[in-house]
């Protein structure tokens, strides 16, 4: 027995020693996955360097031809020395952890795949030597957390991998788990474009395969900002810096579109002049054949000729450049786009040549700075614009702040102006207390972006979403362009207008203004009052938990989240239409016309095909402050207190109906597609059949040779004479000689 336990303890002892041992080994023993192809070189840090800064390497690699150093390992008590300055990408890995194992081919191509871009396009001139790592001042690293536990603890690593980025020593964001190669890039390329605003691609990178070790190259913008000067570079003789200065006031910006006419643009051309550039272009995309194409062809020569000197007018014949109008995405002719750093936006106003002439205008400010303004110059600005956009910024506002707002500047074209100001005027005329801060004034009156966070204030798709819902004027003129934007989902209060009498247009202009002002300070009062009511009954659910000592009701009642826009509101629109110019759209959908009714005023729900037209007495509703007011209220409520009628006709409203219960709920579709199926089957299974029988028996009588036993009138022996009857009883039903 003794020998037995003897024994346990001594294999128990050298298993014990055999794992230490293993797990002493360095984490350059292991098998990790991982690329060793490439010749000694010099690279951003030799083998002599990082052995002594106290990190860690393997052998280089090489990547689109160029050679790649080792990879940085970092020992923990330099880590902090390391990262202090710049920005570090560094992974937090074990040696021992599967996940982490897997995860290093990804990263080691994420890192040869940026170590070896031309951050400028081209590569050549004056920059062709500048590195990714020069030019961003972003680095790649590990950590070995089995040998550094202490550094990875500091650093709040709580699994592997974990992938932290710094900004001179501080955490900026991380991601924890393995991820694809595409997600990290795009994860690196969001640092990148904070970095350098309009220096990375708008579509992303081409990424590689994991593993592989070369790539397509994607195309940079032409001209992006230049890199920032570092310490060492502050050291510069004063001569040296006025040598520079003087050579960037030498080279003068090119003046667009000199001879005055649409450029012709191949693939080629395209990318180079309008896709890789951040000049504004205005570009035709057609077809010779294309009847709508040859009709605008006069009016953009006249607009080319319009823009000489202020805007690049071109032009593509997508019959020859298919595959360019195919990556544009080009769906019908003419398309018309208005491109600028590698972003577009499409033109779908009108194609008279002042439409076209004024959104060329529109575009040219585009390429200038957004214009600060004082007090005394919004109040000017006011005066002329119908909608004005204003952010607020203060000494704190970062250049994060501005290169957010930049991006908003072309989705704005033709809709509304951006200006921007620090005048404590104006803040304390909008009571502006914190910054940045952005509304829109229309005719005076102010509208807040509510959100207040700086990630909302960058989030860009989240603010242009806003301003897009208030970027009309208070009372727009009704378009082709714009008759969608303003009617889809709303009630609009629409007058119809005559320009032919100039006095009674003026007046009827101002007394709907008057009226829509009145109505959106009576919604913002109620709402107000709605969100305060709210506000107090949360506050009394507070008072009473704590009156009753109730820590769940308490905790309950403070959770409540104040939402006023899951209430449901109509929403009241106003505008104006030319009765003359539509006259027989107005007349054949209202029965309304302007040369005979004079100005009129219809309360419109598009969306369910019906409108108001008479007060609560009976009399036409017209262009009047109290014509409008007093019937308005009457209409919103629900159901409404006036009665409306349609603009379709019955037939037409029962299919206007079942065609939305059909398309737009897809359990009725699937329903009425089973009930239809079933219905075709009853009924091939009733008559069907029986048709197809008679249809192959008249074609047997048909056949020479061919006859029937008893030709009665009925089929296969009914009524006269059957079968039998023309066996035993004669022919054709009639009574034979009887035995």
């Amino acid at each position: 027995m003794r020998a037995s336990y003897l024994l346990r303890l001594v294999t128990a002892t050298l298993i014990g020693s055999s794992i230490a041992a293993w797990l002493e080994r360095p984490a350059k023993d292991l098998d990790l996955p991982k690329r060793q192809d490439v010749a000694e070189g010099e690279g951003e840090f030799s083998t002599a360097e990082s052995t002594d800064a106290g990190l860690e390497v393997e052998e280089g690699s090489t990547f689109n031809g160029k050679h790649v150093p080792p990879e940085m390992y970092i020992e923990g008590a330099k880590l902090d020395e390391t990262i202090s300055s710049g920005y570090w990408a560094v992974e937090f890995f074990s040696p021992y952890c599967h996940h982490c194992r897997a995860f290093a081919p990804t990263w080691l191509t994420l890192y040869e795949f940026y170590y070896t871009q031309e951050p400028v396009a081209g590569g050549s001139g004056k920059d062709a030597d500048i590195s990714f790592t020069d030019y961003y001042d972003f680095h790649f690293a590990k950590v070995d957390c089995v040998a550094y536990m202490d550094a990875c603890s500091t650093k709040d690593v709580k699994s592997f991998p974990t992938i932290k980025l710094f900004k001179d020593g501080e955490p900026v964001k991380e991601i924890m788990g393995a991820r694809s190669i595409k997600v990290m890039s795009e994860w690196v390329e969001e640092t990148l474009e904070t970095i350098r605003p309009g220096s990375r691609p708008k579509g992303g990178m081409k990424v590689p395969k994991v593993g592989a070790d070369s790539v397509e190259k994607t195309l940079m913008p032409e001209a992006p900002p230049e890199p920032a000067l570092k310490d060492t570079d502050a050291t510069k003789t004063a001569s040296d810096s006025a040598s520079t200065v003087t050579a960037t006031r030498v080279a003068e910006p090119v003046t667009p579109n000199l001879d005055g006419r649409s450029r012709p643009l191949t693939a080629e051309s395209f990318q180079r002049l309008v896709t890789t550039s951040r000049d504004p272009w205005f570009v035709k995309f057609y077809a010779p054949w294309c009847g709508h194409c040859q009709a605008i062809a006069p009016n953009w020569s006249g607009m080319a000729k319009q823009m000489r000197g202020q805007l690049n007018i071109g032009e593509v014949n997508c019959d020859v450049e298919k595959r360019l109008c195919k990556d544009v995405k080009v769906k019908g002719y003419p398309t018309l786009l208005f491109f600028r750093g590698g972003e577009r936006i499409e033109y779908d106003g009108l194609r008279g040549l002042g439409d076209l002439i004024r959104f060329g205008n529109q575009a040219v400010a585009v390429a200038e700075p957004i214009q600060d303004v004082t007090a005394a110059e919004f109040e000017a600005l006011e005066a002329k614009e119908d909608v004005l956009f204003l952010y607020f910024y203060d000494h704190a506002t970062t250049t994060e702040d501005f290169a957010a707002l930049e991006r908003l500047t072309m989705s704005l074209i033709g809709h509304a102006r951006l200006v921007t100001t620090k005048d404590p005027l104006l803040n304390d005329r909008f009571k502006i207390s914190t910054w940045p801060r952005l509304l829109v004034s229309r005719d005076g009156k102010p509208t807040y972006y509510t959100a207040l966070s700086p990630k909302d204030m960058r989030d860009f798709r989240r603010v242009l979403g806003w301003m897009q819902s208030v970027w009309l004027p208070i009372v727009p003129e009704l378009t082709a362009s714009n008759a969608r934007e303003i009617m889809d989902g709303k009630l609009v209060v629409l007058g119809i207008l005559s320009r032919e009498r100039e006095e009674e247009f003026a007046s009827a202009k101002r007394e709907i203004k008057n009226a829509a002002l009145e109505w959106v300070d009576k919604q913002t009062q109620a709402f107000q009052l709605e969100r305060q009511e709210l506000r107090d009954a949360k506050q009394l659910r507070i008072e009473e938990a704590e009156d009753r000592n109730d820590q769940r009701a308490l905790r309950a009642a403070k959770s409540i989240r104040i939402n006023m826009e899951d209430i449901e509101r109509r929403e009241v629109g106003f505008a104006w239409v030319d009765g003359v110019f539509w006259d027989r759209w107005i007349r054949t959908t209202f029965g309304v016309s302007v040369r005979s009714d004079h100005e009129r005023v219809v309360m419109y729900d598009y969306d369910n095909h019906r409108y108001w037209d008479q007060t609560m007495t009976g009399n036409p509703i017209v262009p009047s402050r109290t014509s409008i007011l007093e019937t308005l209220p009457r209409i919103v409520a629900n159901p409404p207190k006036l009665s409306s009628k349609s603009t379709t006709t019955v037939l037409g409203h029962a299919w206007g109906v079942f065609k939305e219960q059909l398309f737009e709920h897809p359990r009725v579709s699937i329903a009425v597609a089973i009930g239809v199926a079933i219905g075709v089957l009853i009924v091939w299974r009733r008559y069907g059949a029986q048709y197809v029988r008679e249809l192959r028996l008249e074609r047997m009588q048909s056949l020479p040779g061919y006859f029937r036993v008893g030709e009665g009138k009925g089929w296969m022996g009914s009524e006269k004479g059957g079968v039998m009857d023309g066996l035993l009883g004669g022919l054709g039903g009639q009574q034979g000689k009887v035995d």
